[in-house]
């Protein structure tokens, strides 16, 4: 009987060993694919270095960029009946289940998704014939895990909806606030359907400094995400991750602003800040954010209402008791569920359970864990 092997192919490619480096130096936060690949004894292949042909940039027209298509025509090749890869997204998913799926005897696919409910997704998802060609669906929001069954009629068996996130509770910790901080902070980060306009205005004539870790070169994305003219109260600027865990600490709020979308953005902004015990107010969105505001853990404002939500940080500002228990409410749920260590041992669990491999999956993770 053939040993199964698992791969993961990454998106987008980094330096996996630079960030491990760094995070023992505790210079940023681990990177889950680091010990997931140690658990499941995975190979990683990332999208760089292949050579890029017509028909990869043809395709990519359809999803993904010319060098996903690129890779996945090389795994093609290589993939065998007893290969098991997780890809990290539909992005370099979607154009490796297209080719690598096709082979009579071919390897089991599991992809993560993150936005496929929109024009391309849909089209790809129908072209490619991708729902017999992924083994599993993986998603972290509601929303999406519905569409997948809906649209692609897939069984419960073949979506798996991930109830965490790899949100590295031991890099983003409190802590204490800059001495030479002189008046309140309200900070924010991000550019996915970010609303910095509206935030622009709900704080502009408010006594509060407004920080955000966003830039962006994209003449189209600054003006649909960033005010015409900034306020002088506000700033927006890239911050290295040291500087952005003190800028989470010296918050006395971390708001969302977000225009209306069906897949939860912002959800790694907000699950930061809450393992920070910041107090967050988000734009509400369907799903997970939509649970969490109605559970009393986060405070939820409409999309575009920048009177409701300048009195929504009014009321923190001027309630600390209220703004620490909803700190303290967003802290603990890190720590119980959505965190690092649970997110690697969920999906190890998940793909052992479904598709076999080592068997001793919980002596495997201390192992991962003590080998830091």
């Amino acid at each position: 009987m053939s040993v199964l092997k698992y791969h993961i192919a990454l998106c987008p490619s980094c330096d996996l060993e630079a960030i491990a480096q760094n995070a023992q130096a505790g210079k940023n936060p681990r990177h889950a694919i680091c010990d997931l690949s140690q658990l499941l004894g995975a190979t990683i292949h990332q999208p760089a270095g292949e050579l890029v042909l017509p028909i990869d940039k043809i395709r990519a027209k359809i999803i993904g960029h010319p060098e996903h298509w690129a890779l996945a025509r090389k795994l093609s090749f290589e993939l065998q009946e007893n290969d098991i890869i997780y890809c990290t997204g539909e992005h370099i998913g979607f154009p490796i289940a297209a080719l690598c799926a096709a082979k009579q005897k071919r390897s089991k696919i599991i992809v993560l998704v993150n936005n496929i409910n929109r024009p391309r997704g849909y089209l790809a998802l129908k072209l490619f014939g991708l729902a017999n060609r992924i083994d599993l669906f993986v998603t972290t929001t509601t929303t999406q895990a519905e569409f997948l069954r809906h649209y692609l009629r897939l069984s419960e068996n073949q979506v798996y909806l991930l109830p965490s996130l790899p949100i590295d509770t031991s890099f983003f910790t409190p802590g204490p606030t800059s001495p030479n901080k002189s008046r309140p902070i309200i900070s924010s980060g991000g550019l996915e359907k970010r609303d910095y306009r509206t935030l622009a205005h709900a704080t502009q004539d408010l006594d509060v400094d407004v920080k955000i870790c966003a830039f962006s070169r994209n003449t189209t994305a600054r003006r649909r995400t960033f005010p015409k003219v900034i306020p002088s109260n506000m700033s927006f600027r890239f911050y290295e991750w040291c500087e952005l865990l003190q800028l989470y600490r010296d918050s006395d709020i971390v708001v969302l602003s977000l225009f209306e979308n069906n897949y939860q953005a912002g959800l790694t902004t907000l699950f930061e800040a809450m393992a920070c015990r910041r107090p967050v107010i988000i734009t509400r969105s369907p799903g997970m954010i939509s649970e969490l505001i109605d559970s009393g853990i986060i405070t939820g404002v409409n999309p575009c209402d920048p009177v409701g939500l300048k009195q929504a940080i009014q009321d923190l500002l001027n309630d600390s008791q209220k703004a620490e228990i909803l700190a303290h409410r967003g802290y603990e749920l890190m720590h119980n569920q959505h965190n690092h260590e649970k997110y690697v041992q969920l999906l190890g669990t998940k793909f052992l359970s479904t598709f076999g491999g080592r068997k001793n999956l919980s002596a495997s993770f201390k192992e991962v864990q003590n080998s830091k």
